[in-house]
């Protein structure tokens, strides 16, 4: 995956104001279904990580593991963040071909 591409993409989305981060932010636009991809830190805590891979797969919803929490934070330009979701269907199909490629 090209981490550079995809962070700034993530930096785009949230000038555009297309991400919300945050467990419960996170948690409410997955359940409430404005959620188009979830991103969790990769250290993130295994319990939170394994209630996002829960939730998504339930809603068949995208998730992806990126990085850690200060990357991702940095990325948006807030503090440490353990999850977001993107709220954008362009930006988030934009990240989940930049992580498909690299699977390839």
């Amino acid at each position: 995956m090209n981490r550079n591409k995809v962070l700034s993409l993530l930096g785009i989305a949230q000038r555009g104001r297309n991400i919300v981060s945050g467990e419960f932010a996170t948690e409410k636009a997955i359940k409430e279904g404005t959620a188009k991809l979830v991103i969790v830190a990769g250290d993130a805590s295994d319990n939170t990580k394994k209630h996002f891979h829960d939730m998504c797969a339930y809603r068949e919803l995208p998730i992806i593991e990126l990085e850690n929490k200060d990357d991702v934070g940095h990325a948006i330009g807030k503090q440490m963040r353990a999850s977001l979701a993107l709220t954008d269907e362009g930006i988030a199909s934009a990240i989940m071909k930049l992580v498909n490629e690299s699977a390839n």
